[in-house]
């Protein structure tokens, strides 16, 4: 097996044997970036000599008997998160020349254990979108390919880190998820994440979009390594008011758990109409896994998930258009000279964003306005604690829900381009997570029709991302996904 096939386990095992060295598992890392990303365009900034540096002190490190959790571990780091001396962008030219002098908490976290840094992933805008089309640098490929040899998007806003974790460019790589954005992603290239309950993790240091509904978490192609990059993320930080002072339990551990036992829901309201017949029957094997594992099937019902996108539509919006708002040449990266003040702002900001962010901020405006607050946002708010309270009542009877993960497998760059609105339903099954704030995960189980991966959801009660753990790990050995993408390292087309 190649070195770039390893999952994070097996490399940390062939590391402590010493039958590779941090130095080699990331030239190898090195030069699948250097060979695939000019066709993928899965990162935005690559750093090469930082990452050689950090493998060194990885080898050392290990050679000294004090080798931390990820020690020696090639990631990639989705460009929304601050990186002191390594330009962030957030796929924004507004953000193009932005060089942070200081350091998000969870990328510290991953520094000091041990992880190496091979570049900064490419993303959505601002992590606005469900492909990856918006960014300013360009769209981002999916490796996987239909059999008409349309190129796929990756899914969003993570696509960057998707498509280098599933092209084997990277081990692992870190994600946001405002409305699915680490979860559909994931589903869309054939690899495994779990965006965290809010709070798990510190949003410190990452460029926000939606204060309320974004939440950090890792991306790798097994449960068990997701596990791992959890454990190194997570920690109550006192520079984020929302982080959450509990323990860090051991994540990897629940991996071996199983699901004896447990009580698993499956929501009727998930059922949604037109859905693809290959959705319905994955669903149906990954509820027929964990029966035979020894899971309770329980039907429950969330009432109020069909207004989650239209709630997510307004509440996220109203967030962005005033968290972008400090974006106006001043402070922070690109200008635009103006003939006074004001010229400059807007020249700026009508240089600096693209036409998603830009709606967006309208949308986001006109929903906070006078007159209109009450009647959209504050309304939204009230369903938004509706649907919390489904969550509550449904995990009074069970352990863990199931559901897809996305109503459809990756759709080919250029589609749906022209319909926000279809765009926006690629959130469906992923957009009540957030705003209930639970954990919830994508495995990948299956492949459609056409040769393309499908995810399914693990959805879990706050801060119990241990079941949800052991639930996917179950449905990941039971489905035996072992499908790769056309194009990855050492296969390239």
């Amino acid at each position: 097996m190649s070195m770039l096939d390893l999952s994070i386990a097996d490399a940390l095992d062939a590391l402590a044997a010493r039958k590779i060295s941090a130095v080699e598992l990331t030239e190898a890392h090195i030069g699948a970036v250097e060979a695939l990303n000019p066709r993928l365009n899965a990162f935005i900034t690559m750093t090469p000599d930082a990452a050689r540096a950090q493998a060194r002190e990885a080898d050392a490190a290990r050679a000294a008997g004090d080798a931390p959790a990820l020690s020696g571990i090639p990631i990639a780091m989705k460009d929304l998160f601050c990186t002191e001396g390594v330009r962030t962008t957030a796929g924004s030219n507004i953000l193009g020349p932005f060089v942070p002098p200081y350091e998000s908490t969870v990328s510290a976290k991953l520094k000091a254990a041990g992880a190496v840094m091979l570049g900064k992933a490419n993303l959505d805008e601002f992590a606005m979108g469900s492909s990856n089309i918006t960014s300013a640098y360009g769209a981002v490929e999916n490796p996987w390919q239909r059999a008409d040899g349309a190129k796929l998007v990756p899914g969003g806003s993570s696509g960057g880190s998707a498509a280098a974790v599933a092209a084997r460019m990277a081990m692992g790589a870190t994600g946001t998820d405002t409305g699915g954005s680490i979860r559909q992603p994931a589903a869309f290239t054939g690899i495994a994440g779990i965006k965290p309950t809010y709070g798990r993790c510190s949003r410190f240091g990452i460029v926000a979009f939606a204060s309320s509904l974004d939440q950090a978490g890792p991306m790798a192609r097994t449960v068990e390594d997701c596990a791992i990059m959890l454990g190194a993320m997570s920690g109550f930080d006192e520079r984020d008011s929302t982080s959450a002072d509990r323990p860090v339990p051991d994540f990897r551990a629940a991996c071996a758990r199983g699901v004896k036992g447990l009580r698993i829901g499956i929501p009727s309201e998930y059922r949604v109409e037109g859905m693809a017949p290959e959705i319905e029957n994955l669903w149906q094997a990954g509820i027929d896994w964990l029966r035979q594992q020894g899971a309770e099937i329980v039907d429950v019902s969330l009432p109020h998930t069909r207004y989650g996108l239209p709630v997510y539509y307004i509440v996220a919006p109203a967030e962005a258009s005033s968290n972008l708002a400090r974006y106006d040449g001043v402070r922070f990266g690109a200008r635009v000279e103006g003939e006074d003040l004001i010229d400059l702002y807007e020249r700026t900001r009508a240089a600096g964003f693209g036409a998603e962010v830009k709606r967006r901020i309208m949308i986001g405006t006109y929903v906070l306005s006078a007159g209109y607050y009450d009647a959209y946002y504050l309304r939204a708010q009230k369903v938004r604690a509706l649907m919390l309270r489904d969550f509550d009542e449904a995990f009074a009877t069970v352990d863990a829900i199931l559901t897809p993960t996305a109503p459809s497998a990756a759709f080919a760059i250029g589609e749906k381009m022209d319909d926000p609105v279809t765009m926006y339903l690629n959130d469906v099954f992923t957009v009540p997570s957030n705003l209930a704030g639970v954990p919830a995960m994508s495995v990948p189980a299956g492949l459609d029709a056409r040769g393309l991966p499908l995810g399914l959801q693990v959805i879990g009660r706050h801060f119990d991302e241990e079941t949800v753990f052991a639930v996917a790990a179950a449905l990941e050995r039971a489905a035996g996904f072992t499908a790769r993408p056309l194009v990855r390292a050492g296969a390239a087309s």
